[in-house]
């Protein structure tokens, strides 16, 4: 059947108007709606709805386009190498690229989800079978409330990135002083694509493991990357423990890499058998000090160091048990009430009590059994007889114990 230039019939076309579609491009950035573009969409909705889909969806992919260069051409190379799509080195070759390429490269970038990416392809398949109606085909309902949503909401009506660049971070942590990340900074590193959040981690690790910078500059590397961490994604957390794991490789772990680790939250990949010859070397600095009160002085510095490196969350489940027996055993003491702590009926540490008690809240979920455990140790059940002892084991208890955890 020969093509022709369609016009939906008047009752369709009231259909889809009546759809609210019309009220979506209310939506569109301010920048957007001054385009002579989305004026043509306007006035072609409520006479040929199918080229006003095509139209919308033409100035999507130009947005998409704008926010890939914006993003920076460095991460769309390498985005581009790494899942073979065709090399742009100038924003007119982001330009000349097709519409499906364009669609996957913001999705290799990070600048969209999957799910956003799987909506914008069957968009753009729906767009195909516009550009090819004939008199058998006209747009639906359905149609054109899906590209109009889709375009709008995952493209059209987002303002474009601004990721933060490396010699941004740089520029701060290179302060002679102590520094926080601005609240914008953490907004823009959040919405950096992957390879950009990578960059960023793996200079800050590089700066912290320097031993030539300065002390402050390392501090304020690793600051920053315990700031970052929760915005990090997890794919690129992975290839950031990667990368970590790829300067380690042969290499015992030291206390200072175990803390940018931390600080990174990329402890869960880094290879196990070396973390654990690093916390049975801890544990052993905690079994030669000892849980009794009369070391106090010295707890301070063993139980800050286990939290610097992760705390009991990342000590691998054998290892881990052997610390919480030293906690359990610290925390509850001897029986006291004599010498000048004679109103005293439990002599405990108390640098460590409230150490071991934040850090049993943290890993409440991983270490219950630990605990249980290290309740029937033989030295615990003796000194439990005494019932001012045998509080202190229940106040344990109850911090990591699922029924009271909620109350």
């Amino acid at each position: 059947m020969a093509k022709q230039e369609l016009v939906p019939a008047t009752t369709s076309a009231m259909m889809i108007m009546a759809s609210g579609v019309d009220d979506l491009l209310a939506q569109i950035r301010p920048e957007w709606q001054a385009k002579s573009l989305i004026a043509r969409v306007k006035a072609l909705l409520p006479v040929d709805p199918s080229s006003a889909c095509q139209r919308l969806l033409n100035a999507a992919i130009h947005d998409l386009r704008e926010k890939i260069i914006i993003a920076g051409l460095d991460v769309a190379q390498e985005a581009a190498r790494l899942n073979g799509l065709p090399q742009a080195k100038k924003p007119e070759e982001i330009h000349d690229y097709s519409t499906t390429y364009t669609i996957d490269l913001t999705y290799h970038m990070g600048l969209i989800s999957r799910p956003e990416w799987r909506r914008l392809k069957r968009a753009y398949d729906i767009r195909k079978d516009l550009e090819h109606e004939d008199d058998q085909y006209e747009a639906s309902v359905e149609d054109c409330v899906y590209v109009f949503r889709t375009c709008i909401d995952i493209v059209l009506s987002r303002d474009p990135l601004s990721p933060v660049r490396v010699t941004d971070v740089k520029d701060i942590i290179e302060s002679p002083d102590n520094i926080t990340l601005s609240a914008e900074l953490l907004e823009d590193f959040e919405g950096a694509p992957d390879q950009r959040q990578l960059e960023i981690g793996k200079f800050l690790i590089s700066v912290a493991r320097n031993g030539n910078k300065p002390d402050i500059v390392r501090q304020n590397a690793v600051e920053a990357l315990r700031s970052l961490n929760p915005l990090l994604r997890k794919s690129s957390c992975v290839l950031i423990g990667q990368y970590m794991q790829e300067i380690l490789k042969g290499k015992p772990i030291g206390l200072a890499d175990m803390k940018i680790a931390a600080a990174a939250s990329i402890s869960a990949y880094l290879k196990k058998s070396r973390l654990r010859e690093f916390f049975e070397e801890l544990h052993g600095k905690f079994a030669k000090v000892g849980f009794r009160w009369t070391r106090h002085a010295d707890h301070r510095e063993l139980l800050d160091e286990l939290e610097d490196v992760g705390g009991l969350e990342v000590v691998p489940p054998g290892i881990r048990a052997k610390f919480v027996l030293w906690m359990v055993q610290c925390y509850i003491g001897e029986p006291g009430g004599y010498g000048m702590g004679r109103n005293r009926p439990v002599f405990y540490s108390d640098v460590a009590a409230h150490r071991i008690r934040e850090a049993f809240r943290n890993a409440s979920t991983v270490i219950e059994g630990d605990v249980e455990d290290a309740a029937k140790d033989k030295f615990v059940k003796a000194a439990i007889s005494d019932k001012h002892i045998a509080r202190r084991l229940e106040t344990l208890r109850d911090l990591v114990s699922v029924d009271t955890a909620a109350e």
